[in-house]
C-alpha cells in the first residue's frame, strides 16, 4: 500500500509549486486546491531498539538466564531498570563500563565471562527486516532519522549493519547526554533535519515518547510491527496527500515494554 501512496504523494509533491519568471514560488493548481507544501510530510524519524532492531523473543531470555543462573524473567530488570543502564542511555558511563557494571550482577565473575556474555548478547541483535525494506522505499523520497535512547556509539552498530546511509541524521541519547521523553531530544533533531514539528512523522513502540513527540507537534506512530506500520504510515501520507489536516498522527496498541 504505502509504495503506491509514496508515488501518488511525490508526483503531487512536486506538481504544488513552480517558480514565477520573477523567481517568486507559488502554488501551482492541483486537483488538491488546499494541498499546502508547508503541511506535507518530509522527513520520518525512527526510534532503533525493537523497531529497526528486532525485538529478541522471550525464548531467547530464557536461555540467558538458564545459563547464567538466574531466575525466570529477570535478566531484563537486572540490565535495564539499573543505575548503570541510565548512566549509559546519559553517556556518563560507556557501553563498556556499563557491561563491566552489570556484569558480575548477572553472576559473571571476570571480565573474560562478561566480554564473552556480551558479544554473546550483542550477536543475538538482528534488523528487523519487513523494516528494512521500508526503509529502502523510504530512502530518497524523505528525509530518514534515528532518534534512540541508547548507549554511546550507536553509528557504528549502524555501520556494520551497513544501514548508515540510509539516515540523514542520526541522535543517541548516550552522545548527545538527553533522553527521550524530554523535549530538548526533539527540538534538536528537528533543527538538524531542518524540517518543522509538523513536517515530521515519529516511530517507536513506547507510547510515552509517542505522545511527548505528539506534544512537541510532531504525527506519532507507536510502533507494533512493520506491516502495520506501513499500512498506518500510507494512510498517514494519503491523508496528508488529500488535504486532511489531521495532525496527531495514529498510534497502534501493544504494550508499554520500554
Amino acid at each position: 500500500m504505502v509504495w503506491q501512496v509514496l508515488f501518488h504523494y511525490h508526483v503531487m509533491k512536486q506538481n504544488v509549486i513552480s517558480n514565477t519568471p520573477g523567481g517568486r514560488t507559488i502554488a501551482r493548481q492541483t486537483n488538491h486546491d488546499s494541498l499546502l507544501v508547508e503541511r506535507m510530510i518530509k522527513t520520518i524519524i525512527f526510534d532503533f531498539g525493537r523497531v529497526i532492531s528486532e525485538q529478541k523473543p522471550p525464548s531467547l531470555f530464557s536461555s540467558y538466564e538458564e545459563d547464567l543462573g538466574l531466575q525466570p524473567d529477570t535478566i531484563n530488570s537486572i540490565m535495564f531498570d539499573s543505575q548503570a543502564w541510565q548512566d549509559a542511555l546519559l553517556g556518563r558511563k560507556t557501553f563498556e563500563e556499563f557491561w563491566q557494571t552489570i556484569g558480575p550482577l548477572l553472576g559473571l565473575k571476570t571480565p573474560e565471562a562478561i566480554e564473552a556474555f556480551h558479544r554473546r548478547y550483542h550477536g543475538d541483535e538482528a534488523i528487523n527486516t519487513g523494516l528494512l525494506r521500508l526503509l529502502h522505499r523510504l530512502h530518497g523520497r524523505f528525509k530518514l532519522a534515528i532518534l534512540s535512547n541508547s548507549p554511546p556509539g550507536l553509528l557504528e552498530w549502524l555501520v556494520d549493519w551497513k544501514i548508515h546511509h540510509l539516515f540523514d541524521v542520526v541522535f543517541c541519547s548516550g552522545d548527545e547526554g538527553i533522553v527521550k521523553p524530554d523535549p530538548a531530544a526533539f527540538q534538536i533533531i528537528l533543527q538538524r533535519l531542518d524540517v518543522e514539528p509538523e513536517e515530521a512523522v515519529f516511530i517507536d513502540d513506547t507510547i510515552d515518547h509517542v505522545l511527548a513527540a505528539r506534544m512537541h507537534g510532531l504525527r506519532g506512530i507507536r510502533f507494533t510491527t512493520a506491516q502495520s506500520l506501513e499500512e498506518e504510515l500510507g494512510l498517514l501520507l494519503e491523508s496528508e496527500g488529500d488535504g486532511n489536516e489531521k495532525t496527531n498522527g495514529s498510534a497502534s496498541k501493544g504494550n508499554d515494554q520500554t
